[in-house]
């Protein structure tokens, strides 16, 4: 904890804050210490306890992401305060869990929408990496009928999915790039030149064309 305090910069925590997270750690600096402590199960749980951002976002990076139960990770996930938090748990950790799809079907069906949008996230991943058994369809009738109105972490992991969808599979492509003109959602998103834009129709239309799914926002 003296380490990451000292790792603390007023700056970083002044933009981090923008985005609700409250804490001032420069993510490089964090990544270093966590490859110097490498993988210590029991730390990371001691790190995670504290409720501290930076020290959660550190136990994520130290942490064996397969001794994780069921049941365990739920709650950590109802627990995780900050975007950031919530994000490198569903990426580092129950992605790489034995329990993900079983954790994926809940979640993407629970009334919490920060909750719902980590069973979007994982969604996400199955519609690039395993998309067998997937209704496709189904997925973007839910989009199509929820996303313009969702809370705005949620309707960003429904829009990520949307895109996915376009960008992964053909047959699907003309319907998820109209349902994306239609709804209009991230239309008007700011991103940075050379990057591209999380609107999905133009999100799908470059990845295609670049041949690749690259996240949106990405240069």
């Amino acid at each position: 904890m003296a380490e990451l305090a000292a790792l603390e910069d007023p700056r970083a925590r002044e933009v981090n804050e923008r985005h609700g997270d409250d804490h001032g750690v420069n993510l490089t600096k964090l990544r270093a210490l966590a490859k110097q402590l490498k993988v210590q199960p029991d730390l990371a749980r001691q790190l995670w306890e504290t409720g501290d951002t930076a020290a959660r976002l550190l136990a994520l990076l130290i942490c064996r992401p397969k001794a994780f139960e069921r049941d365990e990770l739920d709650v950590m996930l109802r627990r995780a305060r900050t975007p950031k938090v919530h994000d490198w748990l569903v990426n580092y950790v129950v992605k790489k869990n034995p329990h993900a799809e079983e954790l994926r079907r809940a979640w993407l069906a629970d009334p919490d929408p920060v909750v719902a949008s980590a069973g979007w996230a994982l969604t996400t991943e199955r519609v690039a990496k395993k998309p067998a058994g997937l209704d496709l369809a189904g997925l973007l009738d839910v989009i199509e009928a929820g996303m313009k109105g969702a809370p705005d972490r949620l309707q960003w992991a429904m829009n990520h999915c949307l895109a996915q969808i376009g960008i992964e599979h053909a047959g699907h492509r003309a319907r998820a790039i109209d349902i994306g003109e239609r709804l209009q959602v991230l239309k008007d998103y700011p991103t940075p030149p050379n990057c591209t834009s999380p609107f999905a129709p133009i999100w799908i239309t470059e990845m295609v064309r670049r041949g690749t799914g690259a996240t949106a926002g990405s240069g």
